[in-house]
């Protein structure tokens, strides 16, 4: 018998395999397999073991288990894309079935996009069991496991928590050195989660496998409402604001609109509700997974975190911190990509410039070469960076905002603005102030969005 090798385009189906979950070690083991390829095992390590879990604690965590299983698959399937997909050793819900096939059409949307692939049709889930009765609650504890990403929106999050008496677990997955100094600077309790992707996978990619973004965020949310299971916590919170539900809007060359593609749909509204309600309904009834930023603006988090100046030398969200793989940036920021770009220009308005500038450690805003990073971010001839960044609208009304002082108007880039851009726009669509205004369309809890709403609006 032959060794079997990756050829892409000939692979007809994805299977998951199995999962298990070690209660002794903390360790989750992952399994998926190509046709009758070679076991691709990913694990994921939950600190705090031996997990002692009564019978309906365990099996809520062992259908959150096989949520994780599912939702994870998405780095695997993503290498061929084939149109069977099997599930071996189990069998899931209508329900389920068609929640993960909004997750995979949806998150790999833009990874379709960029290598010319339509996958509308052809993602399909076997629901092969009947739905089960509603997941009963479970009497978690209250406390909230908070995902930190190093950057500035989780950490607004942690500070409006902890100022409204909530506790919580300042909580990452990985190994990067960035979040854990910068978790650490909270003062809070830390969780650090592993997760080892199959090392297959990176052969799989030099051998020509299919490859680009993935929806990470679902990846994460699965994993962490798996270890508020495991934790007996009642809380999952991410920091994703109202910005991105919004995509990059594609224009074709004759300047019809084709379509919009999210980079951050997993961080977007839609994805937030259907796994809120789909936790609640299957695993926890007293399990709640929501966005603490949810009801908010970029400008309007950005507002926020100039508020509190304790983070301003452990921050970043510099992407190119946190590649898998390849060359990193030897400051906390780069400085040219467009998460560089939309940071500084979205904490502009809200932050002297001096201690701006003594963050990123330069004035992008006077930078003639960083022209058309920026112009991207104000869809200015040009669809909105593929990153996590807010709407053109907010780029544009935060630019219009520095256009209006002294400290700011002689920039290079703001000047152009100025002069070449600002007359082109309506001058009503420019106002900072109806962007700041708060969302009503959240999962937050009643009592703390009480709480924390007259924060949020000031």
């Amino acid at each position: 018998m032959s060794e079997w090798m990756f050829e892409r385009d000939a692979i007809r189906t994805f299977r998951f395999v199995r999962c298990a979950f070690d209660a002794q070690t903390g360790i989750a083991r992952l399994v998926y397999a190509f046709d009758d390829g070679p076991e691709l095992v990913e694990t994921v390590t939950v600190p705090g073991a031996p997990f002692d879990l009564d019978d309906a604690r365990a099996a809520a965590a062992g259908q959150a288990l096989r949520l994780l299983h599912l939702v994870a698959g998405v780095s695997y399937y993503k290498a061929a894309v084939p149109a069977d997909i099997r599930i071996e050793a189990y069998e899931i819900d209508a329900d389920t079935a068609a929640f993960l096939e909004t997750v995979y059409l949806n998150g790999l949307g833009e990874f379709a996009y960029r290598n010319g692939l339509d996958l509308r049709g052809r993602i399909r889930f076997p629901a092969d069991a009947q739905a089960g009765a509603p997941a009963p609650a479970l009497g978690l504890r209250g406390h909230a496991l908070v995902a930190i990403g190093g950057g500035k929106d989780s950490l607004v999050s942690i500070e409006a928590l902890r100022g409204a008496g909530v506790e919580q677990t300042v909580t990452w997955i990985g190994g990067s050195q960035l979040i854990a100094a910068c978790a650490a600077h909270t003062g809070l309790p830390t969780l650090n989660i592993g997760r080892q992707l199959a090392s297959q996978l990176f052969e799989y990619n030099r051998l020509g496998a299919w490859n680009g973004h993935i929806p990470v965020t679902a990846v994460n949310s699965a994993i962490l409402a798996f270890a508020a299971v495991l934790l007996g916590v009642d809380q999952v919170v991410f920091s994703n604001e109202r910005s991105a539900s919004y995509g990059s809007i594609i224009i074709a060359d004759d300047g019809s609109v084709t379509g919009e593609v999210n980079h951050q749909w997993s961080k977007g509204w839609a994805f937030e509700s259907a796994l809120g309600d789909w936790l609640q309904r299957h695993v926890a009834a007293d399990l709640r997974y929501y966005s603490l930023l949810r009801p908010l603006s970029e400008l309007a988090v950005a507002r926020q975190f100039a508020r509190v100046s304790r983070y301003d030398a452990h921050f970043s969200s510099c992407n190119r911190n946190f590649h898998i793989l390849g060359e990193r940036p030897t400051s906390r920021w780069c400085g040219v990509c467009p998460k560089c770009h939309f940071v500084f220009l979205a904490l502009a308005p809200f932050m002297p410039k001096p201690r701006l500038v003594g963050i990123i450690g330069r004035n992008l805003l006077d930078d003639p070469a960083q022209t058309a990073g920026f112009d991207a971010l104000l869809e200015y001839q040009d669809h909105k960076p593929f990153e996590c960044v807010g709407e053109g609208r907010e780029s544009r009304a935060a630019m219009a905002a520095l256009a209006q002082r002294p400290e700011w108007r002689e920039d290079a880039l703001v000047e152009r603005f100025r002069r070449e851009i600002g007359p082109q726009l309506d001058a009503a669509d420019l106002r900072i102030e109806p962007l700041l205004v708060i969302d009503d369309q959240h999962r937050i809890p009643p009592a703390l969005w009480q709480t924390l709403r007259g924060q949020f609006a000031s």
